[in-house]
């Protein structure tokens, strides 16, 4: 019962903010901090109690109830490593969040509290269900939330960015709901993923579509270019909350998506389409980071950085290479921490300047010291350097695709290399043009530096940067056994397909893997196919 607590419990409390009387707003973001704080702590027994061992089982914390037994619908939940990671994240997450509203949020405190906690609750779901229907409940589900903490507590132009934000999202989840009715009618009578995964069968143009269907709707949420322009309306928009939870968990469930469902479901329509997908990813990598380099507004530029490193996420997964995954999975974690970090301090800087545009600051570090070195090490990691989380993250996608056996692996990781400069020219840029240089604003003469509440916000942020990329292997390890599974059915299909594994580059994927610690290794290759004119 664990993961079905960790689940409801934020969804429970916010029941009680609804009927419990009460307008003191103080209280209300105590009551809710507090009870997102136990959902954390709730949240550590499923990662102290994981077994990321070769022989556990694929999904722990495994729960099955019927639900709606004449359809095959079921409540079932569990988690893999992968699951388990971004269980984590949002939980550690949400109270950070909560506190940072301190101040920040003073209209309809407990609607919004209820809102955030609703997310939570719905987020969570999206990451454990087992069943397709109840994923797909979960899933949009996080639509109502969303929808008001943009329009409700938004900034001016709220209304068109919150509209355009349901409008992408609902209409491509809708694609997604006819694929899951066709594997339904296709398998069986049953919505489970689990029996759906190893028993669906279907043509190979279905399956092609089916694909199409359920990546139309994840890329939407990544998002992908060119479908990414609600989200500069949506984060410039939304509150500094909505716009750390967007960041930091939604985008993920994208990726995730692709991860869990798309790629496992349909492997051979993966395979067909990984290159285009890949392509995308990388086009999204470099216009991402062109796009950053020319915004005025900072938490623009901080969502089109967004665009760049979920870029980075992408052409890992579409690498299909133990490595490439691995480092896709480890760069959603390190996207949530860094730039959910970036849009708390912005928001923190808007709190005190009531404006985001870059040509009103300029020269506080000398005024606001705490935040500038703050700022300056969120920054460090959001670029990628060494010792950081976003280094191990990046070394292992750009490996990854370099020794992956996609088409022209070389040119995507080439070029996804130069994502990785224009984000250091982007981002040490701002820091240059709002911390640096002479203060010229006089509005910027007295600004207070970071509190104690502040502090508190940012710190667990600063230790998972230095520490994830310090110490990456508690990270890495429960991840290991649902990327060593991919790849091995990736592998067979390949395989099954004639498109075997050429000889040597597992070799290579060896060396590579052995040579940086901490990484897991590589699951051991399969056979080779039988000869064919195209395997070397």
């Amino acid at each position: 019962m664990l993961l079905t607590i960790t689940t409801f419990l934020p969804a429970l409390g916010a029941l009680a903010l609804v009927l419990v009387p009460g307008t003191e707003a103080r209280q209300h973001k105590a009551f809710a901090f507090v009870l997102s704080l136990i959902t954390f702590f709730v949240s550590l027994g499923l990662w102290f109690g994981f077994d990321a061992s070769p022989g556990a089982p694929e999904f722990q914390f495994e729960q099955f109830v019927p639900w709606i037994s004449s359809l095959g619908i079921g409540y079932h939940v569990g988690l893999d490593g992968v699951a388990l990671l971004l269980v984590m994240l949002t939980t550690a997450l949400t109270p950070i969040v909560v506190l940072s509203t301190w101040n920040a949020v003073e209209d309809r405190v407990k609607e919004f509290m209820i809102a955030l906690l609703v997310l939570e609750t719905a987020m969570i779901g999206t990451f454990a269900a087992l069943d397709l229907v109840l994923f797909y409940v979960f899933w949009e589900l996080i639509l109502i939330p969303m929808y008001l903490l943009i329009g409700v507590w938004g900034s001016q132009n709220r209304l068109y960015a919150t509209v355009k934000f349901f409008i992408y999202t609902f209409a491509a989840s809708v694609l997604m709901l006819l694929a899951i009715l066709y594997v339904y009618f296709h398998d069986g009578g049953t919505f489970d993923y689990v029996e759906a995964r190893q028993a669906l069968q279907v043509s190979p143009d279905a399956a092609r579509w089916l694909f199409l269907a359920f990546a139309l709707a994840f890329a939407v949420k990544v998002p992908m270019f060119p479908l990414h322009t609600w989200l500069p309306d949506a984060h410039t928009e939304a509150p500094t909350a909505g716009s750390v939870i967007l960041a930091g968990v939604l985008l993920k469930m994208g990726t995730f998506g692709f991860f869990r469902y798309a790629m496992p479901l349909f492997p051979e329509a993966a395979l067909h389409f990984r290159t285009l997908i890949a392509t995308l990813a990388t086009v999204g990598i470099i216009y991402g980071a062109l796009m950053s380099l020319v915004q005025t507004d900072m938490k623009r530029l901080v969502a089109y950085s967004s665009v760049s490193h979920l870029g980075f996420v992408m052409l890992g997964l579409m690498a299909l290479s133990a490595e490439g995954l691995t480092g896709g999975v480890y760069q959603m974690l390190n996207h949530g921490v860094s730039t959910g970090a970036l849009f708390l301090l912005v928001g923190m800087l808007y709190e005190r300047r009531h404006t985001r545009l870059i040509s009103e600051y300029g020269g506080l570090a000398r005024q606001v010291p705490l935040i500038a070195a703050v700022f300056v090490i969120v920054t460090l990691s959001s670029v990628g350097l060494p010792g950081t989380n976003g280094f191990v993250g990046e070394f292992l996608i750009l490996s990854g695709t370099w020794l992956s056996r996609l088409r022209h692996s070389a040119v995507f990781s080439t070029l996804a290399a130069t994502g990785v400069i224009l984000g250091a020219v982007y981002m040490l840029l701002l820091v240059e043009r709002v911390f640096f240089g002479k203060l010229t604003n006089d509005h910027n003469r007295h600004l207070p530096d970071l509190t104690l509440r502040e502090g508190f916000v940012l710190a667990p942020m600063i230790a998972l940067i230095v520490v994830m990329g310090l110490v990456p292997q508690p990270f890495l390890a429960p991840a290991k056994p649902a990327v060593d599974r991919l790849v091995q059915r990736f592998q067979q299909v390949e395989v099954r397909l004639g498109q075997g594994p050429q000889v040597g580059t597992e070799t290579t994927a060896f060396a590579a893997r052995a040579a940086l610690p901490g990484v897991p290794a590589m699951p051991a290759p399969l056979p080779a196919a039988p000869a064919h004119p195209e395997v070397h």
